[in-house]
């Protein structure tokens, strides 16, 4: 019985630690991916006309069809990355 004592006292004191499930450098990863997200998504507004009779060229350039979505992917890739990272033991 002594073991089955001894062995809870070692849970007991394992449970009353507490362990953040993500360690700094995740967060600071998350925030990076959040970030490129933000970029990407204020590129791609704008581009619309006032008129609607008149069509602007502006919503096919490269900025809006090609670097924004980049942006966004690369966002949610190292948002994935934030997660999955393992956090450092110290």
């Amino acid at each position: 019985m002594s073991n089955l004592d001894n062995k809870k006292t070692k849970d007991e004191q394992n449970n009353n630690e507490v362990k953040m499930p993500f360690g700094r450098d995740n967060y600071l990863w998350v925030l990076i991916g959040i970030a490129f997200l933000l970029v990407g998504f204020l590129l791609m507004i704008g581009g619309g006309s006032n008129d609607p009779d008149v069509f602007n060229e502006e919503i096919f350039s490269f900025r809006r069809l090609t670097l924004a979505p980049i942006l966004v992917l690369a966002g949610f890739g190292i948002e994935i990355y934030a997660i999955m990272k393992k956090p450092k033991n110290k």
